[in-house]
């Protein structure tokens, strides 16, 4: 699971290729929570992810709170179609 972090002006870039769950969530959050405040800004490229559950949605609502009271601006500059599904799926209403 390559994760590329690269920091221009004040925005960290940071772009996950390849699994977000639980089998890559440590990892990826130990080398993600650094850079929450780390930089005015935090851009999180998604789009080249292509596996992504339960424990990966965990990550990003950790991102999400994290930077919030960091006062880090967060952006997510792209999704693929699995992030895609997977938030869907969290704002459908259960029958």
């Amino acid at each position: 699971m390559p994760i590329t972090i690269e920091t221009f002006d004040d925005t960290a870039r940071v772009r996950i290729d390849g699994e977000l769950t639980i089998y890559t969530v440590a990892e990826l959050a130990g080398a993600l929570l650094p850079q929450i405040g780390a930089a005015p800004r935090l851009e999180l490229d998604l789009s080249q992810v292509t596996e992504m559950d339960g424990a990966g949605l965990q990550l990003l609502a950790v991102i999400r709170r994290e930077a919030g009271i960091s006062g880090t601006g967060l952006s997510v500059t792209g999704q693929s179609q699995v992030v895609m599904q997977a938030l869907q799926l969290c704002r459908t209403e259960a029958s």
